[in-house]
This record gives structure tokens, C-alpha cells and sequence, in this order.
């Protein structure tokens, strides 16, 4: 089912005729970070942005969980000069978890959700000056056990950033209907991302962020609090190669986050 609406979506692209090179605005991807950025792409373009690796790693008392993404894939598409459509789709999960006491291992490979947005860009959909955008989603339970939430969710973004000279900051607070650990129902969760964006050379960017989500989940409350720095290079006016790491800050957020990615706009 998620394949086949990825192959829907591209024929939705397929439709929309591009707008010549020379006249698109700079390239602004979701990757990398943990934030959102409120820019758009250009009415009549797509970009493709996938997650070639990504590693998590939760250490507990009663045990060590790593977690696996790979083709971590989103699709935007560029309705008009400030709205784009996105499809998002995990092809591939892995968890271990290890028990500490027993040393007994369980393993599980899936597909991930499948998620649908609009960003609605307020002001500035290029993202200069003062940007701001709206950004509705929502989950599709399409993924299996453990690599998806096994209930639909959805949730209200609203991205916004600001050009502060050789600096960028952007923030990217939330509102969710989160789904339960237990699969079953949905809770309320929100947060922000908050982070600073400076150039290293005129194709290489760094980005420093935290991010702190309260999770008010019916099997005990969490407040996750992480910080991520991450590094863009971008070879061409239409594609950038990614890495990044995060860390947690409390014992209720996992321990790292390694990851490294490729957009490229057509």
C-alpha cells in the first residue's frame, strides 16, 4: 500500500510541469536537524529527501534498545509559490532490544508509517527575513510492530525563521495527537525546536538545535529533551548530501541519534 501511493504521488509530480532552473529559489530542504524549516519550494518542483542511515541508541535500567531506519523517504511538491504537499514513508525498520538480567535479544524488521502534509507558507516563502509557515500532518498506521505507532496521529506545526546577518534562527514549536505507546488512541504531546544556523563556506552549513516535547502518554507522563548539531553540503544549486548527530539531555529521551541523508530537487 505505501509503495503504491508513492507511485501515485509521482505521477503527481510527473504532472506538474518545472519551472526553469534559473528562475527557483535557493534550495531549502527538511534535512538535516530536528527542526522544520517554514520556507516552500517552487510551485512546479519536487524535491526528494531520503534518510540513507540512521542509528538510535536507549539505554535503561532493565535493558539496551537499538533502533535502524533505512530509505527514511519524503516527497514535496510545490502546489503554488507558498504551498507544498508532502508525503512521508520509513521502508525500512529495524529494533533489538537486549534484556540486562536474562541477556535474551528480540529482533524486529518493518516498514515504517506512512505520513501526509501541507505547509502553508505565511510570509517569505523563500525563507528570508521573517518566514513563517503553517504545517498540518498526519500518520497512516501502515507500518509493523515497533517501527510504526500502530494507530493514526496527526498534528499542527507552525515553522518560523528569521535572517540575523551571517545567522539564521528558526523555530518550529507543535501541537500532537500523539498515538499511545500502547499502540491503541491518541494523547496529547507539544513542544518546540529552537536552533542557529551559520554558514562554514559558501556550500557547507552547520546547524546547533534542542528540542524539548512534552509527551503527556496515558502509561506515564515524558518530557524528551535533546540537542542535535548537524552539517549540510550542497554541491550543486539542486541537491545536498547531510549528517548529524543528537543527544539526550533526561533520562526520558534516548541516549544518541546518529544519522546522514540526500535531498535532491527536480
Amino acid at each position: 500500500m505505501p509503495f503504491r501511493l508513492l507511485l501515485s504521488f509521482v505521477a503527481l509530480v510527473a504532472a506538474i510541469p518545472a519551472l526553469a532552473n534559473e528562475d527557483r529559489r535557493d534550495l531549502c530542504p527538511d534535512r538535516p536537524g530536528l527542526g522544520t524549516p517554514a520556507c516552500t519550494i517552487d510551485a512546479g518542483s519536487a524535491m526528494l529527501e531520503i534518510g540513507g542511515a540512521d542509528w538510535t541508541l536507549d539505554q535503561r535500567a532493565d535493558g539496551r534498545s537499538d533502533s535502524w531506519t533505512f530509505g527514511d523517504a519524503l516527497l514535496r511538491v510545490g502546489l503554488t509559490p507558498s504551498l507544498e504537499v508532502q508525503l512521508g514513508w520509513t521502508m525500512l525498520g529495524h529494533v533489538r532490544d537486549r534484556d540486562r538480567a536474562t541477556g535474551e535479544v528480540t529482533k524486529r524488521t518493518r516498514t515504517g508509517d506512512v505520513t501526509f502534509a501541507l505547509r502553508k507558507n505565511l510570509r517569505n516563502p523563500d525563507g528570508s527575513g521573517v518566514s513563517a509557515a503553517l504545517m498540518p500532518y498526519a500518520t497512516l498506521p501502515s507500518g509493523g510492530e515497533n517501527i510504526g505507532a500502530g494507530d493514526w496521529g496527526a498534528g499542527l506545526l507552525v515553522p518560523v525563521g528569521f535572517e540575523l546577518g551571517a545567522l539564521s534562527l528558526g523555530l518550529s514549536p507543535h501541537v500532537d495527537a500523539a498515538v499511545d505507546s500502547d499502540g491503541d488512541g491518541r494523547h496529547l504531546a507539544y513542544g518546540s525546536v529552537v536552533g542557529i544556523g551559520f554558514d562554514l563556506s559558501d556550500d557547507i552549513s552547520m546547524t546547533a538545535e534542542m528540542s524539548i516535547t512534552r509527551d503527556r502518554d496515558p502509561d506515564g507522563h515524558l518530557t524528551e529533551a535533546l540537542a542535535g548539531l548537524s552539517v549540510g553540503w550542497q554541491p550543486d544549486d539542486d541537491s545536498q548530501w547531510d549528517v548529524g548527530a543528537n543527544v539526550g539531555l533526561n533520562r526520558d529521551s534516548a541516549d544518541v541519534e546518529l544519522y546522514f541523508g540526500y535531498a535532491r530537487r527536480f
